[in-house]
């Protein structure tokens, strides 16, 4: 009788036995204290990081990846993550409900651990890294990426639609749907403020629904009638930069409200003063200011990328893999959206994608550079199709990062790329994105310009495929010394039966853990 297990027949068995493979390498039900998700990531709080099996856990075939910061953060790819999680909390739920027996960790996965010896060096780079980022301001701007990072998939979808609405005006085609999709795709704009306030007091340990109440104030109408600083408001002014400091002050007046209103009258006094001094400020005051700070931004990008042109550009793609690392992206992320406020996209998006294809570049120069490690080319082959899509956690801590000089040469690609991008951008030819989470190939449907949508996508492509160029180059020719290519081209362990790789129509074997020394 065959003992293969037995594949899941439906899209959910699929993603309740990804859920069901992953709960029992992160130390049970019981070891999850929280769960969330992003664009790509499962992230999950853990009582005992030691319970965790990392190696098994990356050897699961829906598994790209693992990232350490705030939380334990398990890469699964956008649109599976969405599916996955559901599967993972009601797993969850029920295991604390039941509490099965533990599953051991060969039984859920048999696949071997590829790259071990790598993958344990980006482990522990990742986790020296995490100690880095562990100060207070890089604390903080994780918590104002908290903020934005549920508000994607909106952004996404409307931004979708508002790309596609642009593409039936310049067409002449639908011109009774023309309207309709541009309500669908403004809407969530209009009101974006209010979802940051509320996402902020959530964060911040206020009422989530008063920072909300506060944050409207910005986009009612009203505002029109009122003056500050000499000058009538305008509805929207300060837009998500003014939410966000307006959300911040209510979580401030609500949290000494707490403490100085007695109980008797708290459910009276506290929402009404919070709502109260927190809306004047914001009308007489943070509304003004922080429309002058998202004028400010609006128009430094468009200087920087108009006169700094290729410069800029380069500087933008070359650095974005170090800021990652560093964890200083996260400050981009209100920059991102203000812009996407104001304008319609950012433009700064398709430079910065670039870094992701200097990635993808360095990662198939190594794949060439070392034919007889069959472990890192099965490695690099299963994170390819995700690199191209924008997703480079595999890639970046599994293969560049740990090898070190690759990771410089795909920060070479990414700054061509930006350049590439940059220098169109000098000629008069802007564009962006008009939502933030996709990358790479991702980015082609919410591309967004002045110029014909066909020569904005060629830009782009162009782009990517200048970041891919060099960063393979640069990789291939400087990315090894001698004695790593010595130490790396090898199979430390060779399956006898298996063909030798330099056999034209030869199949990688199992995998095994490269040679390091």
């Amino acid at each position: 009788m065959s003992t293969e297990p037995t594949e899941p027949t439906t899209p959910t068995d699929k993603n309740r036995a990804t859920a069901a493979a992953i709960l029992p390498l992160v130390g049970g039900p019981d070891n999850v204290t929280s769960i969330a998700h992003c664009m790509t990531r499962l992230r999950i709080a853990l009582r005992d990081r030691s319970l965790v099996q990392d190696e098994a856990l990356k050897a699961l075939p829906a598994v790209l990846g693992v990232v350490e910061d705030d939380t334990y953060q398990i890469v699964l790819g956008p649109g599976a993550v969405a599916r996955v999680t559901p599967q993972f909390e009601a797993l969850v739920e029920e295991g604390r409900s039941a509490a099965p027996p533990a599953v051991p960790p060969a039984a859920v996965s048999p696949h071997p651990v590829t790259a071990g010896e790598l993958a344990a060096q980006g482990a522990s780079l990742k986790e020296a890294q995490k100690a880095r980022n562990a100060t207070p301001f890089k604390l903080m701007l994780r918590r104002i990426a908290n903020i934005f990072v549920p508000l994607i998939p909106a952004l996404i979808g409307c931004g979708i639609i508002a790309g596609l609405n642009g593409l039936l005006m310049n067409l002449g085609w639908l011109p009774a749907v023309v309207p309709a999709l541009a309500a669908i795709a403004s809407g969530f704009m209009s009101l974006i403020a209010v979802f940051v306030g509320y996402n902020t007091a959530k964060e911040f340990g206020g009422t989530p629904i008063l920072g909300g109440a506060v944050a409207a104030i910005i986009v009612f109408p009203g505002v029109a009638k009122i003056t500050a600083f000499g000058t009538e408001l305008r509805p929207g002014q300060g837009g998500v930069l003014g939410a966000l400091a307006a959300a911040l002050l209510a979580v401030y007046v609500e949290k000494r409200c707490r403490r100085l209103v007695p109980e008797a009258l708290d459910v009276l006094v506290t929402p009404t003063l919070t709502v109260l001094i927190s809306g004047l400020v914001t009308l007489f005051g943070l509304m003004f200011l922080a429309g002058e700070a998202s004028a400010a931004i609006g128009t430094f990008a468009d200087r920087l990328l108009s006169t700094g042109g290729a410069f800029a550009g380069l500087v933008l793609g070359g650095l974005f893999l170090p800021l990652v690392m560093l964890g200083l992206h996260q400050a981009l992320i209100p920059i991102h959206t203000t812009l996407i406020e104001q304008s319609g996209h950012t433009v700064l998006l398709p430079i910065l994608a670039m870094a992701g294809a200097g990635q993808v570049g360095a990662a198939l120069a190594v794949h060439c550079r070392l034919p007889r490690n069959r472990s890192l080319r099965a490695t690099i082959k299963s994170a390819l199709p995700a690199g191209f899509l924008g997703i480079g956690e595999p890639l970046i801590y599994g293969v560049s990062l740990p090898l070190g000089r690759p990771f410089v040469t795909a920060c070479v690609g990414g700054a061509a790329g930006g350049a590439f991008v940059g220098l169109f951008n000098q000629l008069g030819i802007a564009f962006g994105s008009t939502a933030i989470g996709p990358s790479g190939w991702a980015l082609f449907p919410l591309l967004d310009g002045t110029s014909n949508p066909g020569v904005t996508v060629a830009i782009y492509a162009g782009g990517l495929l200048t970041g891919y160029l060099v960063g393979f180059v640069a990789t291939y020719f400087f990315g090894f010394t001698g004695q790593m290519l010595t130490d790396l081209n090898t199979d430390p362990d060779p399956d006898p039966d298996a063909p030798d790789p330099d056999t034209p129509d030869a199949v990688s074997g199992p995998a095994k853990a490269p040679a390091l020394t």
